[in-house]
């Protein structure tokens, strides 16, 4: 599925960026009002989830949008190049 390839690096960003802060599902969930159940669907790449759960990540993790969307950071060898849309299918 294409859009796994995008649900499945942010769940691995938010997976790094929790273990990095010391933090199990449990305590995240706390900091961020979501089920862990939640937490881990979403680090295993199971749930799209909205814009505005993103922005509740950001804010739990310290940081903006933009440097939580930064998969590069973690992982400098990924390459969208194969992430296709919806009408190029």
């Amino acid at each position: 599925m294409i859009n796994q390839f995008i649900l499945k690096e942010f769940g691995n960003r938010v997976r790094y960026l929790r273990t990095q802060a010391g933090l199990s599902q449990e305590k995240l969930s706390f900091l961020t009002g979501f089920h862990r159940t939640y937490i881990g669907m979403i680090e295993r790449g199971e749930r799209n989830i909205s814009l505005t759960n993103i922005l509740v990540f950001a804010k739990a993790f310290e940081m903006d949008i933009s440097e939580l969307l930064d998969f590069n950071s973690q992982n400098p060898n990924l390459d969208f190049n194969d992430y296709q849309l919806k009408n190029e299918l």
